[in-house]
């Protein structure tokens, strides 16, 4: 999925088509977004977990190249909330409402 990383201005009123409710969009889409940052952050630590090393040699950290280049992938990767927002836009998100089911408030 091809994201543009760039800022985008957004319809509130279109977002929030698929709950009728503004907040409730905003819930569902941040609490996708902490999802989606939590998995990014799980694997980048493991990727770059490959590279740690005992010595603290300060010439080495200096020179890994291919630890440089996997932190600059993933720091021009989008923003997680922009990823949910897309996500959530085409309907590819499956969140369930309790307030309606059960009277709850979680979404």
């Amino acid at each position: 999925m091809a994201i543009n990383p760039s800022i985008e201005t957004r319809d509130v009123a279109a977002l929030s088509n698929g709950t009728e409710n503004v907040y409730k969009t905003i819930a569902v889409i941040s609490k996708r977004a902490r999802q989606i940052s939590a998995n990014v952050k799980e694997e980048l630590s493991g990727k770059l977990a490959e590279f740690a090393s005992t010595v603290d040699n300060l010439e080495e950290i200096f020179e890994n190249r291919e630890q440089i280049e996997i932190s600059k992938f993933y720091e021009r990767m989008p923003k997680p909330s922009k990823v949910a927002i897309e996500e959530f836009l085409e309907d590819k998100i499956m969140f369930r409402d309790p307030e309606s089911e059960e009277g709850g408030i979680n979404v």
